[in-house]
């Protein structure tokens, strides 16, 4: 039995798949999605969603794909995980494989030419919206940056022929910094934002309620809250993580809520397991690597 089912919940509320069904919509992150929604609309090509590690991206881009799924007749998605790619030729055969296109001419040019084709066709002769979501973008090295550029250059007098939107760390912008000629064709570039304590309650609670918390339960005090949104600096993956350990934790203890004892009973837990896990790699590495030994000293 699921834990959870001890709190009489129906799903696991604080699970770390990317669960759009989960996905706490706050104000901010709810103009995001509508711009990314009249974007791929009106095809106007590329899109950045920028975040630190943690603050929903990956969540974000699934959230759409599920919003669009219900025109799929429309809407062709394709969807890159994580964009290493050594040279040119790897990526651009990538995209050729994701997008189900055969070509038996490997030269550079004819590949390129069949891409070109696959999107005038699916984009003016079928009327379809050719999307490629890239999660981990900042990734993407810069050769894969300009072979992005090249495929924004293919368009109609109307639109773009490719939707792109790149969800990445902010070190992405580092390497935009070289390329103005990529950058300034982005139509929406967006930061996500860590939760105030506001936010990181409503966050809790929805997930709470669709997981089938009853109504007039409650399993967190005021003081949880504003403990956890503390220890997590509002970054949603950080949130998740403590309130799974304190809903355990306060099971554990017999208790009937989460309060602040029990937060941070759980911070320091994980704190330790980190300092644990760090301690054992750098005697590790002292007894492999003795160069180790000079920097833990620092």
């Amino acid at each position: 039995m699921g834990y959870y089912r001890l709190l009489g919940l129906e799903k696991e509320p604080f699970s770390n798949s990317p669960n759009p069904e989960f996905f706490y919509l706050s104000p901010h992150l709810k103009e995001c999605v509508y711009h990314l929604e009249i974007s791929l609309r009106l095809k106007r090509g590329l899109n950045l969603i920028l975040g630190d590690v943690g603050t929903g991206k990956t969540t974000l881009s699934r959230l759409l794909i599920q919003q669009f799924s219900r025109e799929n007749e429309r809407f062709l998605f394709h969807l890159i995980l994580d964009p290493i790619f050594k040279t040119p030729a790897e990526f651009l055969g990538h995209l050729l494989h994701i997008f189900g296109i055969n070509s038996h001419n490997p030269s550079w040019s004819s590949q390129k030419e069949a891409l070109q084709h696959y999107l005038f066709q699916k984009g003016v002769n079928e009327g379809k919206i050719v999307i490629l979501f890239i999660d981990e973008g900042q990734n993407l090295n810069m050769h894969s940056l300009e072979i992005l550029r090249n495929l924004l250059n293919y368009e109609t007098n109307e639109c773009k022929l490719l939707q792109i939107i790149i969800f990445a760390q902010l070190e992405l912008l580092q390497k935009l910094r070289k390329l103005e000629n990529f950058i300034d064709r982005a139509n929406f570039i967006y930061t996500l934002k860590p939760f105030n304590l506001t936010e990181t309650e409503e966050m809790i609670r929805y997930r709470l309620l669709k997981a089938g918390l009853p109504p007039g339960k409650k399993l967190f005090t005021k003081g949880a809250f504003k403990k956890i949104h503390r220890y997590s600096q509002g970054k949603p993956r950080k949130i998740i993580t403590l309130c799974h350990h304190a809903l355990i934790t306060m099971l554990i203890k017999g208790k009937e809520v989460v309060d602040k004892e029990v937060v941070g009973y759980v911070v320091k837990s994980l704190e330790e397991q980190t300092q644990g896990v760090l301690y054992r790699w750098i005697n590790r590495g002292k007894k492999h690597f003795p160069f180790m030994n000079f920097w833990s000293q620092k």
